[in-house]
């Protein structure tokens, strides 16, 4: 599409940077931490999130800010147009029933994996997670099967633009284990995380093709470490999630 200079509404683009500052290690931040963040002023920064405390969408202490429920509205509108998560729901409601453990899907969204279904028999993690949920992709085992799509140089430059953080004294921090790590995924269509994100959860997961053969999401089974090793995931678990990606490749259009 030809764009014009003056197609572009440069407020909007600051208002929007603001939102995606917060986050789940980020939810309470002063105008002076905003600015740090964006690379914004403290006028720019002080003027758009005045704004979306007026609107709603923040809430203003007199000395920090933090998002409202109503930023959801936003990701809400996004899903309902989405045929994935429709698609996909049904089949992980009867995966999960059947082997009594929660079952995931997720896209990638730049370095992070965002969760569009869930069906959950068991709370596994501290934080719950829910359609609309972020994690970062390089220690989760949706988002290293989504990661291995990407080109060699591609991987390296986001993995050294988002240094992997040790989430416990599993993690793979390493840029090169961890670029093994996820190009292994992409050779053997699975790959399997061992506690890498919360003590305690593991989890498998495999791609999600659609019906040309293109990768365009990925799907786990999260159980808790004491259910079963790492090594039994893939006996228990693996050929379940493959009969589950064979029957959504034709309906993924």
């Amino acid at each position: 599409m030809d764009r014009k200079a003056t197609d572009y509404l440069g407020s909007l683009a600051k208002g929007l940077s603001v939102i995606e500052v917060f986050s789940l290690e980020r939810q309470r931040l002063s105008i002076s931490d905003v600015a740090s963040v964006t690379g914004f002023n403290r006028a720019t920064a002080r003027r758009c999130l005045l704004t979306l405390a007026e609107l709603g969408y923040a809430h203003y202490d007199g000395k920090y800010f933090r998002l409202t429920p109503r930023v959801l509205r936003l990701g809400t509108a996004c899903l309902a147009t989405m045929s994935l998560p429709n698609l996909v729901q049904p089949w992980l409601d009867t995966l999960s029933r059947e082997i009594r453990q929660s079952a995931s899907v997720s896209i990638l969204d730049d370095w992070e994996i965002v969760y569009v279904a869930r069906a959950a028999q068991q709370r596994l993690m501290s934080i719950s997670l829910m359609a609309g949920s972020r994690l970062p992709a390089s220690c989760t085992s949706m988002g290293r099967v989504l990661l291995a799509t990407l080109p060699e140089a591609q991987l390296r430059k986001l993995l050294q633009q988002h240094k992997p953080k040790a989430f416990t004294s599993k993690s793979i921090t390493e840029i090169d284990e961890l670029m093994s790590v996820i190009r292994k995924a992409g050779l053997q269509g699975f790959t399997i995380n061992d506690q890498e994100i919360e003590m305690g959860l593991r989890s498998i997961a495999v791609p999600l093709y659609d019906s040309r053969g293109k990768i365009v999401a990925a799907m786990n089974v999260g159980v808790a470490a004491v259910q079963a090793s790492a090594a039994e995931l893939r006996r228990l678990y693996l050929e379940k999630l493959l009969d589950v990606q064979r029957a959504l490749k034709p309906l993924l259009v």
